[in-house]
């Protein structure tokens, strides 16, 4: 949807919500990310010096798709609702709805926070950070992931049934069987084998983000004076699902594992920039669940051999210029690394 089309759209749509007419739809622009279509917003209320201003994100989903799966946004609002009343920050939803009266398709709008994501690599504001406030921010990330697992998933019927252990790996053949690249891909079969092999006899289930990265959420703009930013809310739900929730701890901890990725050639010899170790980053989900949690290596596993295969899809789509982006030409060259890593971590 074009701006100038949202901005009209959203005009009698403020009107409705807020039960006035005078009100003013200002500075509709598109917001950064990759997972869909959003935007942020103002409302102005009233005229001259007594108008007062409100800030708003709107998601809607991608054009022309089937409103299923990562493109329907309801399933974002389902567990934004859980989420309420708990520890967890996040963004409440002020409105959503499956009319089209408004947009054409399903939406819903938060209020539009005022922040920074963690930004890892040189330069960033984060290195210059001490390495105790490094750790503090790191055990606010897993409680909120931990608290995020703690919600009753008997609250989020619309979201469905967990996925079992071995059609989480099953899955991904597919995808495999499509990946650009297979030759950096020759020990996946192995990797597979191993993983169905050494299958968890049971773990703890609940709402999962999907995939969850140090980077999942919103923080009060850097750097505060005495202490680590506060996280404002935790973001990006479009793989929203109920699962094995350690399947979360082990995504987070693959993207921070410096083992499982080769070196850029645009850094030279330095390694992937890492927030904290996986081994830190466990421990502090462990504390946080208040209880030992087992298998661990084999979710971590599990993450390596999954990015692997998503990425020689995408890779996939981007030389088919299906979907273009670069970036997926740089990240191939840890396709085997991570195969490799996931396969040392299943011993």
């Amino acid at each position: 949807m074009e701006l100038e089309e949202l901005t009209e759209r959203l005009a009698p749509f403020a009107a409705a919500r807020y039960g006035r007419e005078d009100v003013a739809i200002e500075g509709v622009h598109t917001m950064p990310g990759h997972a869909g279509f959003s935007w942020g917003f103002d409302v102005v209320l009233g005229k001259g010096s007594d108008a007062g201003r409100e800030s708003w994100f709107i998601r809607l989903p991608p054009p022309n798709v089937n409103w299923r799966g990562t493109a329907d946004v309801l399933r974002q609002v389902e567990v934004l609702n859980a989420l309420d009343g708990t520890d967890v920050p996040h963004c409440s939803v002020q409105w959503s709805g499956a009319d089209l009266e408004w947009f054409g398709c399903p939406y819903f709008v938060v209020p539009k926070l005022e922040g920074d994501v963690l930004r890892l690599g040189p330069g960033e504001w984060t290195d210059e950070l001490p390495d105790e406030v490094k750790h503090d921010m790191g055990r606010q990330v897993m409680q909120a992931l931990a608290g995020i697992h703690a919600v009753d998933h008997a609250k989020t019927p619309y979201l469905g049934d967990p996925v079992p252990f071995n059609e989480d790996v099953e899955r991904w053949d597919r995808f495999l069987e499509r990946a650009a690249d297979p030759e950096l891909l020759a020990r996946a079969p192995d990797c597979r084998r191993r993983l169905l092999e050494t299958l968890p006899a049971d773990g703890p289930g609940g709402v999962v983000p999907g995939v969850f990265f140090s980077y999942n959420g919103v923080l009060e703009p850097p750097p505060p004076p005495g202490g680590p930013p506060r996280g404002l809310a935790v973001i990006d739900w479009e793989l929203t699902g109920i699962g094995a929730t350690l399947n979360d701890v082990g995504w987070i901890c693959t993207f921070s594992d410096r083992e499982a990725w080769a070196a850029s050639p645009d850094a030279g010899a330095a390694p992937r920039p890492s927030f904290l170790d996986p081994d830190t980053l466990m421990s502090l989900y462990v504390e946080a669940w208040g209880k030992p949690l087992p298998n661990l290596n084999w979710f971590r596993a599990l993450a390596a051999y999954k990015f692997a295969i998503i990425t020689g899809f995408n890779l996939s789509l981007h030389r088919r210029r299906k979907r273009v982006d670069p970036s997926w030409e740089i990240t191939r060259l840890s396709m085997p690394t991570l195969i490799d890593r996931a396969l040392e971590l299943l011993g």
